[in-house]
């Protein structure tokens, strides 16, 4: 019924080792190096490119549509047009490439590749005539 003195004793000395503590030092360093610090550098490199973004680059949104920058806001948007004539407003954010570092947009629609338009303010044909020249 009594404990024997040899449980009795404790098996470890009550003292710090550090021995205890270093595998969850070592796991530490690996999710820093192998986690941590890419993600940093990737996010880094995000902002870099989204600051550099002016008129004329060709980027990529995050919902995959690409189009070219015809105006930078400094409320942290930008005007993307998609197609010719249909301009859209975008969060600098959700573009996360940019494709190409073009020459900046000129405002007449005739200097940026366009169709002029015929007389009287329309044009003349659809899509298969544009395709036939």
């Amino acid at each position: 019924m009594f404990v024997s003195p040899a449980y009795a004793q404790s098996a470890g000395g009550g003292g710090f080792d550090f021995m205890s503590i270093l595998p969850l030092i070592l796991i530490f360093v690996v999710f820093y190096f192998l986690l941590i610090r890419p993600q940093q550098k990737r996010a880094k490199d995000h902002k870099a490119m989204l600051e550099a973004i002016r008129r004329g680059d060709t980027v990529t949104t995050g919902g995959g549509i690409i189009g070219k920058v015809t105006k930078v806001n400094e409320d942290g948007t930008a005007q993307v047009e998609i197609a010719e004539g249909v301009r859209v407003k975008v969060v600098k954010g959700t573009i996360i490439e940019v494709r190409g570092k073009g020459e900046p947009v000129a405002d007449q629609p005739s200097a940026a590749g366009g169709a002029k338009p015929a007389e009287g303010g329309e044009q003349k044909g659809g899509l298969l005539s544009k395709l036939k020249k």
